[in-house]
């Protein structure tokens, strides 16, 4: 296991509700130099030692430079949406040296912007136009050590020190064993799995599900449909995975399902309240206006919708959400599609 010396902080990339929350967990163990962008917050953070009408602890110290997060910490946490994921990896970078080990936790895709936002125009995305965080992290650094924190992990609930599980994936049992080291606590347990790619597909594909699950919620329909969805919705997950090289059983694990059953039931999650404001009736346009952060089920909906084209890839659920969603299709009209949808047996990947 790679040491850390005791005075030595844990870096945290992205001070927004998740960024914050681990900050927090972490803060149990080791000292956090807690990165921003923007200086009035890091100047209340250092002053009020609070963020986000959360109490943070004395621990937790906060920064708005890359060049001293990079020169104090071995290990980061990148924690920021994934549309903006490669910039930050491209200005951090430069001040990255190979002994650094970084362990993302944000839950997406990076592709370029004008091959998804266009619709069905123009081609499908294969795999070589989408990758994961992790390989962003690969393609912007000499880093080689890198791996994900996926799993059940809804801020608001670590927030108020509630018990929880995460899954570390990485190829490198350094990295699991570090991470492991400085996250788990009486709060926190963490486990770890070396199918980093099948733990980032779950963690970014079940945000999917998570709005269809709101849509419905927002409808006023009940648990059945709900439970259909999220059943159908993870085979559509699976789909996926084994088109871009990851194994069923990644999905089937706290990365997949645990995630999924969290993200797909609760008002704490971005993804279904995104899902359930549109059910209500919502115009697109307000609730991303009015949501405080990314809903990043959206933009891989978007990445998904072109992945499935270019896989051919039988996935109803996702289709009708890509059309509820960007299309205005009508609601009503899409659950009645999605329940009279020929399925040919229950399960067809095991």
């Amino acid at each position: 296991m790679p040491s850390i010396a005791v005075e030595q902080p844990v870096g945290i990339i992205g001070a927004g509700s998740f960024g914050t929350a681990i900050a927090n967990l972490l803060a149990y163990n080791v000292d956090v130099l807690l990165y921003s962008r923007q200086a009035p917050i890091v100047e209340k953070i250092n002053e009020t030692h609070r963020h986000l009408d959360v109490d943070l602890s004395p621990r937790v110290r906060a920064t708005n430079d890359l060049e001293e997060l990079a020169k104090s910490c071995t290990l980061i946490f990148p924690v920021v949406p994934s549309n903006s994921f490669r910039k930050m990896m491209h200005s951090l970078g430069p001040h990255l040296r190979p002994y650094h080990i970084l362990i993302h936790g944000t839950k997406g895709f990076d592709a370029p912007e004008q091959e998804f936002q266009n619709g069905d125009n123009g081609k499908p995305l294969s795999r070589n136009d989408v990758s994961t965080m992790s390989e962003v992290i690969l393609q912007e650094s000499v880093v080689r050590r890198v791996g994900c924190l996926s799993g059940p992990n809804l801020a608001s609930e670590i927030m108020e020190g509630q018990p929880t599980a995460t899954v570390i994936g990485s190829a490198y049992d350094e990295v699991i064993s570090l991470g492991k080291r400085v996250l788990s606590s009486e709060h926190f347990h963490v486990f770890g799995t070396y199918d980093l790619l099948g733990a980032e597909l779950a963690g970014a594909l079940k945000n999917i599900i998570a709005i269809g699950s709101g849509v419905l919620k927002g409808k006023g329909l009940g648990k059945n449909i709900q439970a259909m969805l999220i059943t159908r919705g993870l085979t559509e997950m699976v789909y996926f995975g084994n088109a871009m090289g990851s194994e069923s059983s990644a999905f089937f694990g706290t990365a997949g399902i645990g995630d999924l059953v969290a993200t797909a039931t609760s008002k704490n999650s971005r993804n279904f309240t995104f899902g359930y404001r549109l059910g209500q009736g919502e115009a697109i346009e307000d609730i991303e206006a009015t949501m405080p952060e990314l809903a990043e089920g959206v933009r891989t909906l978007q990445i998904a919708r072109k992945l499935a084209r270019h896989y051919k890839l039988r996935v109803p659920i996702t289709d009708m959400l890509y059309k509820i969603v960007f299309e205005n299709f009508d609601i009503d009209r899409a659950i009645h599609f999605l329940i009279t949808y020929p399925y040919d047996v229950d399960v067809d990947f095991i």
